[in-house]
């Protein structure tokens, strides 16, 4: 992801843009219409998230967290003890806390339902663990490698983890975590998403972005898919039986040098660039509500999803294969980023953290651009479940 989300600070992003992408994009969804937040949970515990699964076969939902250092009371606030990384896991249906597998947090969970292991990304390890015992198998070595985002293909039992600073993934045999090889992917990897016919997709982070077109048995990119100006993608999403991908973008043109001016509010919008998976013909690009850093697609509803991290989902319908409408804008918690479904259900879970308010004085924030660090109110974090 953008980074992983810290106790300590989530980005302020853009506001709504309405802006032209070579043609001028549809107007903005209503907030109004038929999804709506279904359940909130206010779980605790402290430290950073980022990648969450939801297990539709365990019924678990896994969040990974970071590890925080103690916090001295002050006169007006108490002390804040450290916490060490550690994976959460909760019932998918209840949201009931469920248990944790400690030393084994970071950036992204993934399970694979076929093998009954699960594994997570973080610096500088990937940690396997199983998901009957919730104990930790071992720790797989991958530097220089630093795990970020993290796939599993069920296809094939492989684990894909991607690494920003490496330019990579590193393939994982989900059976018995042996390293199988890496793949140069060209770019910076975000999220990464298969057709279960060994292609995997992977969204790159830069700016101009693309996707990245893998081919599983070989172990090898086979092409780019260009996105034209949009960069700065976070999120990705497939419809596998139309071969559509749901791209979540979050700025135009190259990235702005050092000193620059910041540019105008219309000059970067935040766009879902839409693309035929076969030939990566942009079909069209539609407005989503601010900077994302996760997309979903379900195929039940033929409804791609963005989360951003100024506390909104944008719901993207598509009518036909040819045919796409911003369904809706739902408000969800601000800081709310990250996104997971649940194919039984076809509810989507997402989660944050409250926060202090900025300082008076602070700098205003440039279009696209991240926020003044902000400190997390102890035990805010929740969990929310949306659906119809």
């Amino acid at each position: 992801m953008r980074r992983l989300c810290s106790l300590f600070s989530f980005a302020l992003v853009a506001l709504l843009a309405t802006a032209t992408l070579g043609t001028t994009l549809a107007a903005q969804a209503p907030s109004t219409g038929p999804y709506k937040v279904l359940k909130t949970v206010k779980v605790g515990g402290e430290g950073g998230w980022d990648y969450i699964y939801a297990d539709p076969v365990g019924r678990r939902l896994y969040i990974p967290r970071g590890a925080t250092r103690a916090v001295e009371a002050t006169d007006s606030k108490p002390a804040i003890p450290a916490s060490e990384s550690r994976i959460t896991i909760f019932n998918l249906d209840t949201l009931a806390p469920l248990g944790e597998i400690p030393d084994s947090g970071g950036n992204g969970v993934a399970v694979c339902p076929n093998t009954g292991h699960g594994f997570s990304s973080s610096h500088p390890d990937v940690s396997m663990f199983d998901t009957k015992t919730d104990k930790l198998i071992k720790k797989i070595v991958v530097a220089p490698a630093q795990p970020d985002g993290i796939y599993c293909d069920t296809s094939n039992d492989r684990v894909y983890v991607f690494s920003h600073p490496t330019k990579n993934a590193t393939v994982i045999d989900a059976k018995d975590g042996t390293v199988l090889g890496t793949i140069d992917l060209g770019g910076t990897p975000e999220q990464g998403v298969a057709d279960g016919h060994g292609t995997l997709y992977v969204v790159m982070q830069d700016r101009p972005g693309s996707v990245a077109v893998v081919d599983e048995a070989a172990m090898k990119t086979t092409t780019h898919y260009p996105f034209g100006e949009n960069g700065g993608c976070n999120g990705l999403a497939l419809d596998v039986k139309n071969h559509i991908l749901f791209a979540a973008c979050s700025a135009v043109g190259p990235r702005p040098a050092p000193g620059t001016p910041p540019p105008a509010a219309d000059a970067h919008p935040q766009a879902m660039v839409i693309l035929n998976a076969t030939n990566g013909n942009i079909l069209t690009k539609l407005p989503i509500a601010g900077g994302s850093d996760g997309a979903v697609f379900n195929p039940a509803y033929k409804t791609a999803f963005s989360t951003q991290g100024n506390g909104t989902l944008t719901i993207v319908k598509e009518n036909s294969p040819t045919s796409f409408v911003v369904e809706q804008n739902l408000d969800t918690m601000n800081g709310a980023r990250t996104i997971t479904l649940d194919t039984k259900t076809n509810h989507i879970f997402t989660m944050s953290q409250e926060f202090e308010p900025p300082p008076a004085n602070a700098p205003p924030v440039a279009p696209g651009g991240r926020g003044p660090r902000r400190v997390a109110v102890p035990g805010s974090f929740t969990i929310l479940m949306i659906g119809k």
